[in-house]
């Protein structure tokens, strides 16, 4: 987890922070595994390159921030602060300076000597979480922090965790099931499946290039097709639909003529009428249902292959959105095309 190299596992080991969601997949007993608090039963975890395994939580050097923040309510924040300082046996007056210096951190100065009773739960989040940096740790493991918290304030305090993240420089490891959370905070995400690892990249290229059905059906919202690639030409090549259209698409190195593949289209990457004039895939379609969402329109299209393909217009688009019934030009590019094996 050096922030200066890119380490041979990704899971334990990414430049900045790291996600993943989904419930039940593993999320938790990873972090637990890497906290000390599971014990791994085959495997090893390199922490700066040093198996830390088998050495106990209290000596590993790493923050840990849970849901339920597990403050001390007996203590003041100051002293919930002081209380990893102590346990390192820090000196008195370096104690005082590293709490005072967290507390200006998350900006919670004036409430040092407040219980955790008398703080809002977005004051205690921050309270956890400085109490996770105030020994300066290694590495700082989140547990859904922000699963408490409304959706405004969640909001509030993912902006001001990226910050904080942004100062410190500190790597952390940050579990989610929220989707949005986990794509806007993160420099690279991680994808878990049934305790599988499923794949590991920034944000954007998770969203523009899924390595499995899987990540592609899960990450955002998707239009899945089924074929069979019937030929290719280096990065690009050709693929009948079950419906039997003919695709062109962008490929991967590990699809192969007589793949069956899958293939999927994001509904902000499809246009219709005269938007899908220049699109190399164009296929004639109709209009079955529109929602109005303010900033776009969400169209439920079908043609062959699909009854409910999804296209969204966005509401400063230079056409009027058609209505329920019209026949349409429908078309996405072979770059918008994602192929995974199926």
């Amino acid at each position: 987890m050096n922030p200066q190299t890119e380490p041979e596992t990704p899971i334990f080991g990414s430049p900045k922070s790291l996600r993943s969601f989904d419930d039940g997949q593993g999320k938790t007993t990873t972090l637990m595994m890497l906290a000390g608090l599971e014990t791994p039963t085959s495997g090893r975890i390199l922490l700066d390159d040093v198996p830390i395994e088998g050495i106990p939580p209290h000596r590993r050097n790493i923050g840990v921030v849970f849901q339920n923040y597990a403050l001390f309510p007996h203590m003041t924040v100051a002293e919930n602060l002081a209380y990893p300082l102590k346990a390192r046996r820090m000196a008195k007056l370096e104690i005082g300076k590293r709490v005072k210096r967290a507390l200006d951190m998350v900006k919670l100065a004036s409430l040092g000597e407040r219980r955790p009773a008398q703080l809002s739960g977005g004051q205690q989040q921050r309270v956890a979480l400085a109490r996770a940096l105030v020994f300066e740790p290694s590495v700082v493991l989140l547990d859904e922090p922000l699963g408490a918290l409304d959706r405004q304030l969640r909001e509030t305090m993912q902006l001001e965790l990226k910050q904080l993240h942004s100062e410190t420089s500190v790597t952390m490891i940050y579990v989610t099931h929220d989707q949005g959370e986990a794509m806007t905070m993160s420099d690279r995400v991680a994808v878990f499946h049934d305790g599988h690892l499923l794949q590991c990249a920034p944000p954007k290229q998770l969203y523009d290039e899924p390595e499995s059905a899987f990540v592609a059906e899960f990450v955002g919202e998707n239009n899945r097709l089924s074929g069979t690639l019937v030929s290719r030409d280096g990065e690009g090549g050709s693929i009948q639909t079950n419906a039997g259209m003919m695709v062109a698409a962008r490929l991967g190195q590990q699809v192969r003529i007589g793949d069956k593949v899958l293939l999927y289209v994001r509904p902000e990457r499809a246009s219709i009428g005269a938007a899908a004039a220049n699109c190399e895939n164009r296929f004639e379609a109709r209009v079955a249902d529109t929602i109005f969402q303010g900033d776009h329109t969400r169209l439920r299209i079908d043609f062959p292959g699909s009854s409910h393909f999804t296209v969204k217009q966005n509401f400063f688009a230079e056409t009027a959105p058609p209505v329920v019934g019209d026949r349409v030009q429908l078309g996405w590019s072979a770059q918008a095309l994602q192929v995974v094996q199926a």
